[in-house]
């Protein structure tokens, strides 16, 4: 511990319960803060400061990392990120399978339903393009991003199922590269949505290798979280052994009725591919139900080509009649939650409700009202699925590998995203919850751990060497909540709730929540991988033109 006479602090928070990220027992200290570091711990009462917050019994702990964000264009449309600023969240990780960039016409044309309905126009083909007007934003939190493995094989390879040549790789592997050279933490997956679905696990090792040379990590929404579990495991196992990367499984789960209690065997698996020096870890959000697009329920052969293809698939009655046939099995439509659209009818009349409702609604048996939602919608309705089992929840975040997601991207209970009319409760109350239910009420960690696996091990595992540690010379993304009553209270019913017990929030040295009241500061940043630069790899300067 440091005591300082006679320097003078931007801010000093006084009397606080330091949990320092580490999992060590907190302590009682002072932290001193200059510009945006944090630059003292320890008795500061003599010391000289701009401001003085006397945080009294306050927890002081790092900033909460997201280690799956999704806010990397709603931090464009909405730059306040409410829902993470009041959680306490100071840096996201984003980039699940697709990402801002590598970014061309045909990709554009894909997301425009939702560009359009925000007033978004992406003027950027790369992430170095990406990064300057993110900076123009002046987003709320911090920035981290992947490069996307499904959107690189969408630059070169369009949206169908087809499958790469040497030289259609070897351009693949070059936008990795290119990617990883401007910032990119390392490549992601998500091996159940297309055109990333459409990828053999050799594409995938060869991508992964790239990343690997950046020191990067490779994250996966693995290809299956039900009953092929395992097999799915396995594929993530073998790209960690070929590729020689760290493998981070995203919102580690065990779906659907049937494989409730498998989560043990789940826990095992990693746990034996660890023993045998894989280094692999995982993330989850606590609750029982997912969120993910409806027409995830659609088969993967009629999203080859992208969404108009899909489109066209349900208007033909053979093609339509033969995706009917293989939803049947697993489709169980009062388990799915509708979250949000675009198509103003739809959201009016239907969001908030089950599936089985809807189709009732609609006169519709609920296979046929999905698909016909789907087509309405252009793909762009949004739902929850309750496909999850408490017990296993519990089971998997008491693992000292795993940390916590939202999997959500960023939005206000007012502003451009509260027009969807609802969101998963997690976009709101994911680190509340952590801190609240499963601390206080559950018991299943002490508060240093939950905030260990809020801070310091996420950051650990992107690479963030100057945060998730309460630190001198670390950067100063601090957050003050009181352990006693900070609890979540967005609920599935009524989700566009902030959380409660959350008083301070600091971004980069500048408060964006102070007393539990939001500033105007938006200090957030794109934090960009400095391994390319330590390894000899210079990030590229080219200017971005004109998507192709």
């Amino acid at each position: 511990m440091i005591l300082l006479l006679c320097v003078a602090f931007d801010l000093i928070f006084s009397g606080a319960r330091v949990i320092d990220g580490t999992g060590a027992p907190w302590f009682r200290a002072d932290v001193g803060v200059r510009g945006d570091t944090i630059a003292a711990i320890g008795d500061l009462r003599k010391a000289k400061a701009r401001r003085r917050v006397d945080l009294h019994d306050l927890a002081l702990s790092p900033g909460f990392i997201d280690m799956l964000g999704q806010s990397e264009l709603n931090a464009l449309v909405d730059p306040r990120e409410e829902s993470k600023v009041r959680q306490g969240i100071t840096t996201e990780l984003t980039g699940e399978g697709i990402s801002p960039a590598p970014m061309n016409k045909a990709w554009i044309h894909e997301n425009k339903p939702w560009l359009d309905k925000y007033w978004l126009k992406i003027d950027w083909t790369d992430l170095n393009g990406y990064f300057r007007r993110l900076r123009r934003a002046h987003p709320s939190i911090n920035t981290a991003v992947l490069v996307g493995a499904a959107q690189v094989r969408g630059i070169v390879l369009g949206f169908k199922d087809v499958q790469p040549d040497r030289k259609q790789l070897e351009k693949m592997e070059r936008l990795v590269a290119e990617a990883m050279s401007q910032g990119a933490y390392g490549i992601s997956t998500g091996l159940i949505y297309q055109p990333g679905s459409f990828a053999k696990t050799l594409e995938l090792i060869a991508l992964a290798k790239v990343a690997a040379r950046y020191h990067g990590i490779y994250a996966s929404h693995i290809r299956n979280e039900a009953r092929h579990i395992g097999d799915a495991l396995d594929e993530a196992f073998v790209i960690a052994r070929e590729a020689q990367i760290p493998v981070e499984i995203w919102h580690l789960k065990v779906a659907g009725r049937a494989n409730w209690g498998r989560m043990k065997e789940v826990i095992g698996l990693i746990d034996k591919a660890r023993a045998a020096g894989l280094d692999i870890t995982a993330d989850m959000y606590p609750y029982v139900a997912s969120a993910n697009g409806l027409d995830a329920n659609i088969p993967d052969w009629a999203h080859d080509g992208g969404v108009d293809a899909m489109i066209g698939r349900i208007h033909d009655k053979a093609q339509r009649e033969r995706m009917l046939r293989e939803m049947g099995e697993d489709f169980h439509p009062e388990d799915i939650l509708l979250l949000s659209a675009v198509t103003p009818e739809i959201r009016q009349k239907y969001v908030g409700k089950r599936l089985d409702e809807v189709a009732k609604l609609l006169g519709q048996p609920p296979a046929e009202a999905l698909i016909d939602l789907v087509a309405q919608d252009r793909a762009n309705i949004g739902v929850a699925r309750f496909g999850m089992s408490e017990d296993d929840v519990k089971l998997g975040l008491g693992q000292s590998w795993i940390s916590i997601d939202t999997d959500y991207g960023a939005m206000g209970v007012d502003g451009p995203f509260s027009a969807e009319g609802s969101a998963h409760p997690r976009a709101f109350g994911t680190t509340a919850r952590i801190l609240g239910h499963y601390v206080r009420d559950e018991h299943i960690f002490t508060v240093e751990e939950a905030v260990r696996k809020m801070t310091s091990l996420p950051a650990r595992r992107i690479g963030l060497q100057d945060r998730g540690i309460v630190r001198a010379g670390m950067k100063a993304d601090l957050v003050a909540f009181d352990p006693a009553t900070v609890k979540d209270t967005a609920t599935f019913e009524k989700p566009l709730q902030y959380p409660e017990g959350i008083a301070y929030v600091m971004v980069n040295g500048r408060l964006v929540l102070d007393e539990g009241e939001r500033t105007r500061e938006r200090p957030g940043r794109p934090l960009l991988n400095s391994n390319a630069a330590a390894f000899g790899l210079r990030p590229s300067r080219a200017k971005p033109g004109p998507p192709p």
